[in-house]
């Protein structure tokens, strides 16, 4: 297996928004290799995801590069730039979006990719946005979607209350039912509300409502009822954050009629596609401290799909 070298670089240098940056490639490679771009989840996070001891994207960037496949991952701008973000007011093009089109024109400029066989990888909130992504740019052969959902991310959040509300932690319990009465009904009415209302209401801390009617208007379902392209989506069986019976199960219902679309189910791992521990979203920080990594099962079936579309 070939092993891999990492070189830094600035995605959107000289924007208002540079971010710290890193290019992963195959130490050995025949020709130009193919790319992917990784896409975060939701909140803050560094190029590597980092989330307590874990690195996914890092783990990613290098299983594939052992197996002949480049990536670029990047600081997320509310982790570097979060304070002028909140001042100018945001929805995901602004935090997500428009990042990870930079870096798709960066990672093909490389002289050691392949610009024609760039893929993206978005994870968690990342995967409900990476089919608008590639709409908005084109510049993606296919789409990987790792424990992501074609649901909008206010359903989201309101289920994931109320399994805050039934965790076995009884401060869980407690916080997840408190958010639930406070924030779900905040939702009440969204998309009969005008676009300047949604602005000007407050969610919690400097998000209003407009980041969630802004992507909910048209969302990971329907740019993907819209796309061609292949793309193989990813599910652990112990994630509690999305879950395989809902989430898994809504992108098959939803895209049963697509014959270029994979579907691969880790029944042990959890939302960071490490083994789970607890099960129990109440347990997350918990289960998130212990230091795991992506196992090669994962690694294989990226780069299998990758390669089959070259």
């Amino acid at each position: 297996m070939n092993t891999f070298r990492n070189e830094k670089i600035i995605v959107g240098e000289g924007t208002e928004y540079p971010l710290n940056g890193m290019i992963t490639l195959p130490e050995k490679a025949e020709g130009k290799v193919p790319g992917v771009v990784f896409v975060h989840g939701s909140g803050s996070s560094n190029m590597d995801e980092k989330i307590f001891k874990n690195t996914p994207f890092k783990d990613l960037a290098e299983g594939l590069a052992k197996r002949g496949i480049a990536s670029i991952r990047y600081d997320k701008r509310s982790f570097v730039h979060v304070k002028k973000m909140i001042k100018q007011g945001i929805t995901m093009k602004e935090e997500t979006i428009d990042d990870a089109i930079l870096a798709a024109k960066l990672l093909g400029e490389h002289s050691a990719v392949d610009p024609d066989n760039i893929f993206i990888v978005g994870h968690s909130m990342g995967a409900m946005l990476a089919p608008r992504i590639d709409a908005e740019c084109g510049l993606f052969k296919g789409l990987i979607l790792m424990a992501g959902t074609p649901y909008r991310l206010e359903d989201i959040m309101i289920r994931q209350f109320k399994q805050a509300g039934n965790s076995k932690s009884a401060i869980t319990r407690f916080a997840g039912k408190l958010e639930d009465k406070i924030f779900s009904k905040k939702f009440d009415g969204l998309y009969e509300m005008s676009d300047e209302e949604a602005k000007n209401k407050k969610f919690a801390g400097g998000t209003t409502l407009w980041y969630f009617k802004e992507a909910g208007k048209k969302g990971a379902a329907d740019y993907l009822l819209e796309s061609e392209k292949p793309a193989l989506i990813m599910q652990g069986g112990m994630d509690f954050q999305v879950l395989a019976d809902v989430d898994f199960a809504g992108f098959k219902k939803l895209l049963k009629d697509r014959k270029n679309v994979e579907y691969r189910y880790y029944a042990d791992l959890n939302h960071l596609f490490i083994k789970g521990i607890y099960n129990d979203i109440g347990m997350a920080a918990k289960e998130y401290k212990v230091e795991q990594h992506i196992g090669d099962n994962v690694f294989d079936d990226i780069a299998a799909f990758i390669n089959s579309h070259n």
